[in-house]
């Protein structure tokens, strides 16, 4: 029986949906996201442990014990080709590992490109919705104990590319209608990408992007020669950056739980080493010499 973070983190998380049952959703826009006011309200499908029709992007927040919180909290986007999100693997197993090296996580439903019959897209939806996801952290700090310059994202897959495109570009300039939330910094302090897809890696990465802890397979065809390049542009960009390469392993291994490898079983273990070396796991830390995003009050 494996041991360490990713065990426990996985019953964990197959206990807490057993015995408490959904947790609320925080709505990123509660009149309706923009662009998807007339669709506002509309049921998500759920599909065993994968949901899609998402027009409401949301935010459940799975908190760590009170007793061990350190002030730190992620964005969790799951990943599933911009078609459907895998909910449990990517997303709750993901929230409960982070949990128990006292991380608050907030798991991200955000607007779905490649859901059959989709007006949305990547860049434009999709990458609005981690934005606001970051800013509604930041903007909620208070009510959930945390650190607004300890915020930082995690994705999986599609959600490694909306993860990139928030920590390594430049975000628009907000247009419409502006609120509160809008007016807190969209940039995260640290970045971790899990076999990320193509779509986020820039032609040159921002001198100003966040550390960033990625891990992929050898064999992932689609996702490791991503990562690797956008590991070498970070760190040509003098970006502080850790790449984990498993071999023998592909696409979609989770946070560990489908693979046999014990190496690449074990690899969440490795990121709660990162986050403690960089000291994201401490009040008022953070990786040296990196500025930390200005937070609007």
């Amino acid at each position: 029986m494996r041991t360490g973070v990713l065990n426990l983190a996985w019953l964990a998380a197959l206990l807490w949906c057993a015995v408490a049952g959904a947790q609320p959703a925080h709505l990123l826009w509660p009149d309706g996201a923009p662009g998807s006011e007339r669709r506002h309200g509309e049921a998500e499908k759920v599909v065993d442990t994968y949901v899609s029709n998402i027009h409401d992007p949301s935010l459940t927040v799975v908190p760590a014990d009170p007793r061990h919180a350190n002030g730190a909290a992620v964005v969790i986007a799951p990943g599933g080709g911009h078609r459907m999100l895998v909910w449990m693997n990517e997303g709750m197993v993901a929230a409960r590992a982070l949990n128990r090296v006292g991380v608050t996580a907030f798991v991200l439903k955000y607007r779905l490109a490649r859901d059959p019959g989709s007006s949305y897209s990547i860049e434009r939806d999709a990458v609005a919705d981690m934005r606001r996801a970051v800013r509604w952290v930041r903007a909620h700090a208070e009510d959930f104990k945390i650190d607004p310059d300890r915020v930082g994202v995690m994705g999986f897959s599609a959600g490694g590319e909306l993860a990139t495109l928030v920590a390594d570009h430049a975000g628009p300039a907000l247009t419409g209608k502006v609120d509160a939330v809008d007016r807190y910094n969209a940039r995260p302090d640290f970045q971790v990408l899990v076999y990320p897809g193509p779509l986020g890696v820039p032609a040159t990465a921002a001198s100003g992007a966040p550390p960033a802890f990625i891990v992929s397979g050898s064999n992932d065809t689609c996702c490791t020669p991503p990562s690797i390049a956008l590991y070498q542009q970070l760190i040509a960009a003098g970006v502080s950056a850790e790449l984990h390469l498993y071999a023998d392993t592909g696409h979609a291994f989770n946070m560990g739980q489908r693979s046999e490898r014990l190496s690449d079983a074990h690899w969440p273990d490795r990121l709660a080493d990162w986050l403690a070396d960089g000291g994201w796991l401490v009040p008022g830390g953070g990786k040296a010499g990196v500025p930390s995003p200005a937070n609007a009050k």
